[in-house]
């Protein structure tokens, strides 16, 4: 059997594909420089062991479809070197065609195993030119098993018509996995999303690391925020043209599943569209909810140059938001999807004005008042003061600064933060707060694309803070947890922060807290996203709740993949209409466990969850459900700190 064409035709399509290579990296240097942005060979090295462990970690969790995918992929890599050897070396032996053999074999189980799962795939995968893919790989690799396989076996005088069809079907391969990674087609995000995991903007995100706080932009630009494709960093273009379209964002997007306008997969290929330029007709999976993708999508137009909102996206996917990062945390090929969104908001706000719903109100309140709702900051410290709380500016030098957050403006909230002193003087705990030199963390004014509050806010808060010598500061609110955590650090503010689950257990773990577990029931946790997918915290509120006792009894959707109360991201002050509410879902998730109470550690979860209409499980911060098993050992007698 003549094999001669089989190693020209693959170096054709490696000529090829380097070529359409140049062209796709040009196509995301449209973008802006990233001042951060790492050294070039210091990012290829980093991409196979991203690809093994980090990569693998996310698809790993679809047990089936991770052995699917080494199948296939390993497979098709270790065919492509093998031919290189044997078709273009020379390495032509009874060992290399059996080797052939054995990737090919592997590759084609691989390949069937695509294929049955897009004969009847779910509604999240996209459909369109992704339903040719495995006739692709199965051509390529059931052409090359056979080839090498009459190879090894010595096989003479194949008929022409046969020869033709394997050399075609090798062909075909060559054009879709090799041409096609590079020139587009469903392969491309194997060559993107490679270098995506180099170049990747949050390198702090691999190698077991976390990072999860919004990068500042500098208000001098002349361009606030994203108006248009190419003022987006260049690697978050690559992150875009990386997108696999398997849909793991769309299943757990809590704005999606509620019906309001959001899809973030198709969030994606529209950046990818306006990237490229061009119409969103090829695009064949779920469209954004309430809006029919075929009536309109031909008008759906976008260029490098020109601005997102004026034909492409309407301002009310991006507000239906809740930032829960439940897309980013699934997403396989780690597409940073929040930050996009976030970046738009910023120039709707910033540049337009146009903030969604009640925002414009809530971001002049934030200005003119240090808080959300507009009420005199010179009121923040009222909930405390029957509890003679010694304030930062009287004792200078403390060992916990207690953060207390705009809930101390809430009633409901102060119950947690009264609980909270309570349980700190019980553990004899020196600590202090702010009193009404605490501003608003900007959490909120960060979230809804005001990033000059968010600035002021923080720079001032930075600056009150050193001013005094404390050991860590703990607070209740996981929003302000956050950004006091992972986002002050740009603005001189350097601190040990904790929530007060996480401390409260350090406590308990060390008796200064001793715990009565008389009053067990049965009650489900349910996750806050800035604390557990932002931050890591899952594990201690969990153990609170196991020393009192408590039987924990947890929703389908918990830990990492905790459906968003809805609170998130400014979500309830834009208030985009869907065809049900957030928290609606989630105090189904709780019925559902059979639980009497929602144990919460937010108080915007708490809101939330408390304001889904009756019957249902009670809400209550865990702070306030320790204090009432806690055992008086007398030594916090008396009403003073410490």
């Amino acid at each position: 059997m003549s094999t001669a064409l089989i190693g020209p035709l693959l170096l054709l399509a490696i000529l090829l594909a380097a070529i359409g290579a140049a062209r796709r990296v040009k196509m995301w240097r449209q973008g802006k420089p990233d001042p951060n942005a790492v050294p070039f060979f210091k990012g290829i090295a980093a991409i196979l062991p991203r690809y093994l462990h980090d990569l693998h970690d996310v698809v790993a969790r679809d047990k089936k479809f991770a052995n699917t995918h080494v199948a296939t992929a390993g497979g098709f890599v270790a065919s492509v070197l093998a031919m290189l050897v044997v078709y273009v070396f020379g390495g032509d032996s009874s060992f290399t065609y059996g080797l052939l053999a054995v990737t090919f074999s592997v590759m084609s189980i691989g390949a069937y195993q695509v294929k049955k799962r897009r004969d009847n795939p779910p509604a999240n995968l996209s459909k369109g030119v992704w339903h040719r893919l495995p006739y692709s790989l199965l051509a390529f690799s059931l052409s090359g098993l056979c080839i090498s396989l009459i190879q090894l076996l010595g096989i003479g005088n194949v008929p022409i018509v046969l020869t033709a069809l394997l050399l075609g079907g090798v062909l075909l391969g060559l054009a879709e996995l090799i041409f096609g990674m590079t020139w587009g087609g469903p392969m491309k995000h194997a060559f993107a999303g490679a270098l995506h995991l180099g170049f990747h903007r949050r390198q702090g995100r691999f190698g077991g690391g976390r990072s999860t706080g919004l990068k500042p932009i500098n208000l001098n630009e002349n361009t606030l925020g994203v108006e248009k494709p190419t003022d987006f960093h260049w690697n978050q273009l690559l992150g875009f043209d990386a997108c696999v379209q398997c849909g793991r964002c769309e299943k757990v997007c809590p704005a999606f599943a509620a019906g309001q306008p959001l899809n973030p997969k198709k969030l994606i290929q529209d950046m990818v569209v306006g990237m490229v330029g061009g119409d969103t007709r090829q695009y064949a999976g779920s469209a954004y909810p309430g809006k029919e993708a075929g009536k309109s999508d031909a008008a759906r137009c976008g260029a490098p140059d020109k601005p997102l909102f004026e034909g492409l996206l309407d301002a009310d996917t991006v507000w239906s938001c809740t930032t829960c990062r439940a897309c980013v945390e699934e997403c396989p090929m780690m597409i940073e999807h929040v930050d996009a969104i976030v970046d738009m908001r910023r120039h709707l706000t910033l540049a337009k004005g146009e903030t969604a719903g009640k925002g414009a109100e809530t971001l002049n309140n934030l200005i003119a008042t240090d808080n959300p709702n507009g009420l005199s900051p010179q009121n923040r410290a009222i909930w405390a003061v029957d509890l003679k709380l010694d304030t930062m500016a009287n004792v200078g030098k403390t060992d916990v600064l207690l953060w207390a957050g705009d809930g101390a403006f809430d009633l409901a909230y102060q119950r947690t933060l009264r609980a909270l002193v309570a349980l700190l003087r019980h553990a004899n705990v020196s600590f202090a707060i702010l009193g009404n030199e605490e501003l608003d963390s900007g959490d909120l004014a960060r979230r809804l694309g005001d990033e000059a509050t968010f600035q002021r806010l923080a720079k001032a808060n930075v600056k009150t803070l050193n001013k005094y010598i404390f050991n860590t500061i703990v607070t209740p609110d996981p929003h302000a947890f956050h950004v006091l955590k992972n986002e002050y650090a740009d603005f001189g503010g350097h601190y040990s922060v904790m929530h007060h689950t996480e401390f409260l257990a350090q406590c308990v773990e060390r008796e200064s807290l001793t715990l009565n577990t008389a009053k067990a029931q049965s009650v489900t946790y349910h996750d806050p996203c800035y604390l557990g997918r932002y931050n890591g915290g899952y594990d201690a509120p969990r153990f609170l709740l196991e020393r009192m006792g408590m039987t924990i009894n947890e929703m389908e959707r918990s830990g990492f993949r905790s459906r968003c109360c809805g609170g998130g991201g400014g979500a309830p002050i834009t208030d985009i209409q869907g065809e049900q509410r957030i928290a609606d879902m989630r105090m189904d998730d709780a019925r559902e466990t059979g639980a009497s109470m929602v144990a919460v550690a937010c108080p915007q979860c708490a809101v939330m969850l408390e304001g889904v209409v009756m019957p249902r499980p009670a809400v209550q911060d865990v702070a306030v459900m320790l204090l009432e098993r806690v055992i008086d050992t007398g030594q916090s007698a008396g009403g003073r700190n410490g």
